[in-house]
This record gives structure tokens, C-alpha cells and sequence, in this order.
């Protein structure tokens, strides 16, 4: 907005009410008429001065006054200006320029002056700035109309005043009336052609109308005459990252809030920028600058809880995000990013909450639409999960990330050629969505004519991505160099994908896991499990409809869950969170010798878990749970679920934690991205299915090999299908032509024939197995425990 400078005047000079009339015609004048009949406002000391009925003799005030409080002004003393004018006030109520005074005074502290300024106005009816002054105020708290019909009257007084053109032109242009903003924006420079308002107002407009370039050519103009003018870098700013010119943009903003360092508009935009630009770190510097001059923005809080989160200080984020939701509940985007940092927790109840609210608010709210159906899908909701997906795509048909995602649910059922036609389809819309380009790689064997897919990806991921997008395309190159058997290239890819996640992730807590799982084979003995025996021997516990799956991850829980399921009278559930959350509620009163407390979260978790398993699966006999990690809580199911039969899926370890490090799991294993926590990880698990082993009753649980069992599926295959207590179905061993949907990181190879062509994986890789490589002798192999036999 323009705001004609305050200067230090003499008798024969301006008046520094802003008149531009001569002081000692204007407000050094010494004798001088009241305007018409006006009722006074009450004065700052609160004696009310009351109507005036008539002309009033206006007494002089010395120049030196006004003289002291343009010093004032120019050295941006606005406060003590304020406070002078006031003063003086009480005794000349009806002195305008001091009222005008006053008001420039507030505007300059970005105050609401329109009080003061509207009695200045009324004072003041042939004084130009007076309305001009009153538009600004006006303009500044919303009332775009009301400022132009200000602007126009200062106007009417002085046509030629070119600031009251230009502000009339930015009020005109926020209601939606280009064309005649324009025109005064114009009219101002042909009044002052070194105007630099105008011509930054002008790029502003063109830059709406989609003129970058000329937009970029009037802030240019605008510099020329003024370079300190931070609305015009942080203009310019704007149009480089219109034109992707990011870089640029950058170097812009950081100039313009050197300058305005109170130009929160500017830090927001340069952190939002900093965020495209894999620069999470000085983002959150950006959003906390705002945050520190505005500690109500709820939008900067918002922000700054986004670039927590791309940090990898997830539950930093989470608090920033709810202090945003306190100032503003209605903020559909800070739903949505808390909704975001949820689901990294893994807490995907609570994150489709979120999500949830973020469409109350917003309904064609796409990304939302999205992010919901990632978050029902890892609930199991199929259904519902892909309905969401394509809301999304209702909304916006050409959707790159909606068409990704939609790809996923195809893939999920085995329908790969129309996933690779979505990946495709999303490349075309944006050529730069590494998700899609990952997509590709991960759902077909790639091979020598590949070459331009590892070209499109390399040139991708080395143009500074943020992290989470360089993380998917570099396991993607990972594993296209492991099909094409360049294994030194694949494990340089793998590599450097395990360190991007672990720079923005929780480190792993060793010390942590090994105390849990001591704490594990300490409480769960045969006592604790004599004592809840009576509990248990209820329908539910007794029932034999459960089969859970346990293991470690990429250790075949897919593959046996398959079998199973293909068979009539089964169904697989994928992998249900329900014991751990079961787990989450009892342990920590239970170690803590709460036994009370602890019994009472204990109680009714059969009932809970089978009614779970009654609404996905009616009508099926047998339910398999192949969530990996219940084999952190065998001793909890076992107790409320003694009918309940377990297979334990092992695996060669080499082979088992290189599948793991192999695979983007994100933040879900957050011990999965270094070789030294998972061969801890590995050794953890050891330990406690030595201990369940002991414990559990004979029949309950039954062991397998994934290598015997892909050298011999038949014999195997029958095993397992006797063990969950079903007759033999050949169509266990085909399930790969079932249209089930698999959501699991093996989705692709469970849908190929039976083979061994992963057994041994781990000896092309046998150089890079540092710590793994202890997991090979014998004495950590678990085979001397028991053999692949139910016990």
C-alpha cells in the first residue's frame, strides 16, 4: 500500500499532516472555522466533549508540535507519537490533523486506526489525505469497498494524487475488478512514473493473468527505483516460483525478509519453498520466525508441524499440529498433516480420524481423499479404501499420485498390467512423481530394456527430492539392479536408501527391545499362564477358528498365509494390529506389578478379537492373523486364546534380514534400516521363541522352514493346511490365480509359482553382511531348538 512520506517542516512548507497544504495555511494556521455540525468522539481520557452544534473557533498549535512529531515519525517512533498526539488531543478534541496523526500512527504499528482516522475525515472533509488515510485503514482490516469509495473521495479533492490511484487500484483488484485496478494502477504512473508501488501492483496483476514474464519485468522496475523495497523482492519471489524457478525465488525472499524482517508473508512463502526444496531444516526456521511475530497464525503452526515431520520429530509434529488445531479447529490442512504424522506413528486409527475431519471441512479436499484411502487400506478395509481413492479421482480425473495410488488396489489383487497402465497414465500428467516411476519397478522383473526407466529415475532422485520420494526411487533402483544381477550397484542403491530413513526417522533403541523382551520371559512363565487359565477357558478362548502366522519379516507369512486362504473354507485377514494394541493396554501395569489394573485390560480379549475376526470373515471356518510381529505376544494370545493355532514361519537370517533392509517400510520398522540393529532385532526374536517354545502348550504351535517348504510344497503345503485343522484342498498350492487381495510387501511374488529362487539369496551379497553375517553359525540358527514339526 502507498503511504506518502512524513517529512519536518517550516511555516512555507508542507504541513506534516499530509495536507500538502502550507503549514501556516493548514495546521499552523492561527485562527480557523470548525467544519459543519459533527458529534466530537470521546477523547482518550475519557471525558466525552459532546455534540457541537455550531462553528467553533479551532484554537493554533505551535509548528514546533507538529515539527517534534514528524521527527518522531521518520525515526519510526510511533508509539511516542501516538501517545504526544493524544495529549494534546484532550485539550483540541477537535483538531483533525491531530486525529490524522494519531491514525498514521496506528497504521505505521499495524493497528486498526479506522476510528481515529474517520473523525480525522470528518474534521477534515476538503483534506486529501485524511480519506486517503481512512481508505488505507479501511483496506487494511477487509473493507475493500468501503476503502475505494475513501480512495475515490480523496480523488474528488485532489486528481492528482497518485498513491490514492494505486491503493485504489489494489482495493479494486481484491474485488475482483482487474481490468479497472489496472487502469489505476496505470493512472498513478502516468501521475509519478517512479511510482515503485504501482509498478509492483501492476506485476501483481499481471502475474494473476498469467504474464510471468512481464510481471517479472515490472518488479524489476519497481527494484530499480527502490532496491530495498521488500514487497517488491518478495513479489518478484512469487513469479520465479510460478515459472519453477525455485532457486531464484529463494535468493528473493531471503533478500526481502533481511530487509522486513516482519514481512511474515514472505518467511511463510520461503518456507514453503524450502520444503519443495528438501530443505526441511531452515523451513521450520522460516515457520517459527512467523510464529514468533504472530503465535496465533494457526497456519505457520501448521507448517511448522510438516516440516517436523519431513525432520523425522514425529511426535514433535503431532504437538505442533494440535496447538495449531487449539487456535484454529477449523483448519482443514493441519487435520490433514496431523493425520499424516499419525499414520507414521502408526497410529492409522487415529490418523483416519484426522483425515476424516479434514474433509468435514473440505470436502474436495484431493490429497485428504488420498491420504484416507492409504489409511483404510492399512486397516483392511479394501472396500472402502479404493471408494476413497476414487473420490479423489471424481474430484480431479487426472490426478498423478490418485492414479498411483489407485494402481496399488490392482496390484493388490494381482492385476499388474493395469497397475503399470495407472504408473503410466500418472507419468504422463506429472513426469516427476517418483512414486509412479517406483511403482513400475516394483510389480514386474525388470531387465536390459529397462535402460530408460533407470535413466528417467537416476536423473529423478539426483534432483534434490525431498527425502521420502528419493527413499522410494532408491529402493526401486535397488531392485532393478538385483533383477538385472549387478549386485554391487543394487546394495550402493539399497544403502543409500537405509541411510535417507534413518536420518528422518526415531533411531532404533536397542537397549530398549532387549529390556521388553526380557521383561517378556520373565512375566510370561507357566505360572502367570496357570493363573490365567480359569480366565480362558471360556467359548471364546477355547475357540479354533484363529490361525495365527508369526515370524520374522520377509520370511514367508505371506506365502503360508496364501496357502491357506486358498483354501473354501479359509480367509486371510492380513495383518491385524489387534494384539499388539492388546499388548500396548496390559504390559506396561502387568511389569509394573499393577496386577489389578492389569487384569482388567487383560479381560474380554478373546471375545474382542474373534468378534474382529467374525465381521471380516462371517462365513469362514478359519481366519489367519499373519501380522509378523505377534510373535512379540504369543504369550498374551495363548492365554486368552488357548484353541488358537500358531505357525511359526523361519527362514535363512542372512536371507530374512537382507529382504527386510531391501524393503520400504518406512517408519513401521524403525530397526530395519541399519545391519546392526537387525541382526539385534534378529537376536531379540530368537530369544523369545526359544521361550515360547517352552511354554506353550503341545499342539499349539506348529514351525516351518520356507526353504523345505518351497523345495517340497505339496508335503508341506498339506501340513500346514492339516495343522489349521482343514481337509486338503488342491487349490491350496494355486493360489496365486485367486483374485484375493494381497497388501503386503510380497504381493508380487506370492503371485508367482512356488519356486526357490530366493533361497540362498544372501550369498550374492555375502561381502556387504557385516553384522548379519554372525547370524550363520550354527549355535544363532535356531535349528538345534526344534525342527520344522508342531510341538
Amino acid at each position: 500500500m502507498t503511504t506518502p512520506a512524513t517529512t519536518t517542516t517550516g511555516r512555507n512548507d508542507p504541513c506534516p499532516c499530509g495536507s500538502r497544504k502550507k503549514f501556516k495555511h493548514c495546521c499552523g494556521r492561527l485562527d480557523t472555522a470548525g467544519p459543519p455540525p459533527v458529534p466530537v468522539a470521546v477523547p482518550p481520557s475519557g471525558r466525552a466533549a459532546g455534540p457541537v452544534t455550531g462553528p467553533v473557533p479551532v484554537p493554533a498549535l505551535a509548528p514546533e508540535l507538529f515539527n517534534r512529531l514528524a521527527a518522531l515519525m521518520n525515526a519510526g517512533r510511533y508509539a511516542e507519537v501516538e501517545a504526544e498526539a493524544r495529549t494534546r488531543l484532550e485539550h483540541h478534541p477537535r483538531q483533525g490533523a491531530l486525529w490524522k496523526v494519531i491514525g498514521v500512527a496506528l497504521l505505521q504499528q499495524g493497528r486498526d486506526a479506522r476510528r481515529e482516522l474517520q473523525q480525522a475525515a470528518l474534521l477534515l472533509p476538503g483534506d486529501s489525505e485524511a480519506h486517503y488515510y481512512l481508505g488505507n485503514a479501511l483496506h487494511d482490516t477487509g473493507q475493500a469497498g468501503e476503502a475505494a469509495e475513501a480512495y475515490r473521495r480523496a480523488l474528488a479533492i485532489r486528481p492528482s494524487f497518485p498513491e490514492a490511484y494505486d491503493n485504489l487500484g489494489s482495493a479494486l483488484r481484491d474485488l475482483g475488478k482487474a481490468s479497472d485496478a489496472m487502469a489505476c494502477h496505470r493512472q498513478a504512473l502516468a501521475l509519478n512514473p517512479a511510482l515503485a508501488e504501482a509498478h509492483n501492483n501492476i506485476g501483481n496483476l499481471l502475474l494473476e493473468l498469467g504474464e510471468r514474464d512481464q510481471a517479472i519485468a515490472s518488479y524489476r522496475r519497481a527494484l530499480e527505483l527502490r532496491p530495498e523495497f521488500a514487497a517488491a523482492l518478495a513479489s518478484l519471489a512469487n513469479a520465479h516460483t510460478a515459472r519453477g524457478e525455485f532457486a531464484e525465488a529463494i535468493a528473493r525472499y531471503q533478500q526481502a525478509v533481511q530487509i522486513r524482517p516482519d514481512l511474515t508473508e514472505a518467511h511463510n512463502r520461503l518456507g514453503n519453498l524450502l520444503m519443495r526444496t528438501n530443505r526441511a531444516a531452515e523451513a521450520a526456521d522460516c515457520y517459527r520466525k512467523v510464529i514468533a511475530l504472530h503465535p496465533q497464525q494457526a497456519e505457520a503452526q501448521s507448517n511448522l508441524g510438516n516440516a517436523l515431520r519431513e525432520l523425522g520429530r514425529y511426535e514433535e509434529s503431532a504437538a505442533v499440529l494440535r496447538r495449531a488445531l487449539q487456535i484454529n479447529p477449523q483448519l482443514s490442512a493441519a487435520h490433514y498433516n496431523l493425520g499424516n504424522v499419525l499414520m507414521d506413528l502408526g497410529r492409522i486409527p487415529e490418523a483416519e480420524s484426522s483425515y476424516r475431519q479434514a474433509l468435514a471441512l473440505y470436502p474436495d479436499y484431493v490429497d485428504a481423499h488420498i491420504a484416507l484411502s492409504m489409511a483404510l487400506r492399512k486397516l483392511g478395509r479394501a472396500a472402502e479404501a479404493e471408494a476413497a481413492c476414487r473420490r479423489a479421482l471424481e474430484r480431479v480425473p487426472d490426478h498423478a499420485a490418485a492414479r498411483t495410488f489407485l494402481a496399488e488396489f490392482h496390484a493388490d489383487r494381482g492385476e499388474f498390467s493395469e497397475a503399470q497402465a495407472l504408473f503410466a497414465q500418472a507419468i504422463a500428467v506429472d513426469p516427476d512423481l517418483a512414486e509412479a516411476w517406483a511403482g513400475i519397478a516394483r510389480f514386474r522383473k525388470m531387465g536390459p530394456a529397462d535402460g530408460a526407466w533407470l535413466e528417467a529415475a537416476q536423473k529423478l532422485a539426483g534432483r534434490g527430492l525431498p527425502a521420502r520420494h528419493e527413499i522410494n526411487l532408491r529402493y526401486a533402483m535397488g531392485k532393478y539392479y538385483d533383477d538385472l544381477r549387478d549386485y554391487e550397484a543394487a546394495f550402493a542403491q539399497y544403502r543409500r536408501a537405509n541411510e535417507l530413513n534413518r536420518r528422518h526417522q526415531p533411531r532404533h533403541d536397542r537397549q530398549r527391545l532387549r529390556w521388553l523382551t526380557g521383561q517378556k520371559i520373565t512375566h510370561y512363565d507357566r505360572d502367570w499362564l496357570r493363573r490365567q487359565s480359569s480366565d480362558a477357558r471360556s467359548d471364546a478362548g477355547a475357540s479354533e477358528r484363529s490361525v495365527l502366522v508369526v515370524g520374522m519379516p520377509r520370511s514367508g507369512t505371506t506365502l503360508v498365509e496364501q496357502i491357506i486362504a486358498a483354501h473354501p473354507e479359509g480367509y486371510g485377514a492380513g495383518e491385524l494390529p489387534f494384539w499388539n494394541a492388546a499388548a500396548a493396554d496390559y504390559e506396561p501395569a502387568a511389569f509394573a506389578g499393577r496386577s489389578a489394573e492389569a487384569a482388567g485390560a487383560l479381560a474380554g480379549q478373546a471375545a474382542a478379537y474373534l468378534g474382529l475376526l467374525g465381521r471380516l470373515a462371517p462365513q469362514a471356518r478359519r481366519v489367519v492373523d499373519k501380522m509378523p510381529a505377534n510373535f512379540m505376544n504369543l504369550g498374551l494370545i495363548h492365554a486368552a486364546l488357548p484353541g488358537a493355532r500358531i505357525i511359526h514361519v523361519r527362514r535363512n537370517p542372512a536371507d530374512t534380514c537382507l529382504s527386510i533392509y531391501f524393503q520400504n517400510f518406512s517408519t513401521a520398522l524403525p530397526w530395519a534400516n541399519d545391519l546392526e540393529d537387525l541382526a539385534a532385532y534378529y537376536d531379540d526374536y530368537l530369544r523369545l521363541m526359544v521361550h515360547w517354545r517352552s511354554l506353550l502348550a503341545p499342539g499349539s504351535l506348529f514351525e516351518i522352514d520356507y526353504e523345505q517348504l518351497v523345495d517340497a510344497p505339496q508335503t508341506w503345503g498339506r501340513r500346514l493346511v492339516e495343522f489349521a485343522g482343514l481337509d486338503w484342498d488342491p487349490r491350496c498350492l494355486e493360489f496365486q490365480d485367486t483374485g484375493r487381495a494381497v497388501t503386503t510387501a510380497s504381493k508380487w511374488q506370492v503371485r508367482q509359482q512356488i519356486s526357490t529362487t530366493s533361497v540362498a539369496r544372501w550369498q550374492h551379497y555375502e561381502r556387504y553382511l557385516g553384522p548379519l553375517r554372525r547370524l550363520l553359525e550354527p549355535v544363532a540358527a535356531d535349528a538345534a531348538s526344534a525342527g520344522p514339526d508342531a510341538t
